[in-house]
């Protein structure tokens, strides 16, 4: 292993991934990439648990805030964002960490996974036809035919994300000629091992802070309309503000919602080959062993 060999800090939401990133950054003298397909969005840092302005301040980040929330933005897309800045990161002479929980983004980026070229005008125009007029669960239970393994990383009722998926099953365009020119550098991908009582913990906290610090307003001024708007918090937070639940029904549904999000996590990446399970105290040494990095001097 080299300093041109990527660490992949993966893991549930509310594990820890953003400041053990920070940490490992500001020790190996390394550069940010994010994994997570809400943080890549601008004007939504509360409801995404984005990364803070202290954080953003002492340690470049690539990919996030990046995209209008009313844009569609894709694995594919993201893959060859990634892959740009990984390239560009190396070339200045630091090291690369990539961080986020969204798996189908880690997949697409080390290789695992054929995506889209571009998305098919009448293949999407047909799929959103038919989520108009059946219920969530018909398309996702489409997808569980076509690719079980997808399927039971997506909320059957996140309607975005299974579209976009059965387009990326159903559509036989290799991935595109400039993504297979970027040379793709070596991971060693590792995901966090925390316990799921101490993520739940920790995952309260966190509801109870973005209800306090403005997630009600940041949802509000997204709107339901937003590509982005999906993102687990911000429908709950949007039937709150129209009178249908309760402050303890809202504070409920999201803890519930997040819960859920984060098992679905837990359970992809075990599920990916490749992933070394280690504690957030542990990753330092897999740092130091496995890629050879060493820590820049005070």
């Amino acid at each position: 292993m080299s300093d041109s060999t990527v660490l992949v800090i993966a893991g549930a939401t509310a594990a820890g991934k953003t400041p053990l990133a920070l940490d490992l950054a500001l020790r190996f003298d390394a550069e940010i990439v994010g994994a997570d397909s809400r943080q890549i969005y601008t004007d939504m840092p509360v409801g995404t648990a984005a990364p803070p302005p202290g954080a953003l301040s002492a340690v470049r980040h690539h990919c996030v805030a990046m995209v209008d929330p009313y844009q569609r933005y894709s694995a594919g897309r993201f893959e060859r964002d990634a892959l740009t800045a990984i390239a560009d990161i190396h070339a200045r002479g630091k090291r690369a960490i990539v961080a986020g929980g969204t798996g189908f983004y880690i997949r697409a980026l080390t290789g695992g996974v054929g995506l889209a070229r571009a998305y098919d005008e009448q293949l999407r125009a047909r799929l959103q036809r038919e989520a108009s007029l059946h219920e969530p669960d018909f398309l996702h239970e489409w997808l569980v035919r076509l690719d079980s393994r997808r399927a039971a990383a997506i909320d059957p009722k996140d309607t975005y994300r299974v579209v976009r998926a059965l387009e990326i099953r159903l559509t036989d365009a290799p991935v595109s000629s400039a993504t297979d020119a970027m040379r793709r550098p070596e991971f060693v991908k590792v995901a966090l091992d925390v316990p799921i009582a101490e993520i739940d913990e920790r995952i309260a906290a966190r509801t109870s802070h973005m209800l306090a610090n403005g997630l009600l307003e940041e949802a509000e001024r997204i709107g339901p309309n937003a590509v982005a708007g999906s993102a687990v918090g911000y429908p709950q937070a949007l039937a709150y503000l129209r009178g249908w639940s309760t402050a303890r029904e809202l504070q409920t549904t999201l803890l519930r919602a997040t819960k859920r999000y984060a098992r679905r996590q837990l359970a992809w990446f075990r599920r990916e080959p490749g992933v070394e399970w280690v504690s957030p105290g542990g990753v330092a040494g897999v740092v130091r062993e496995k890629l050879g990095w060493r820590e820049k001097p005070d």
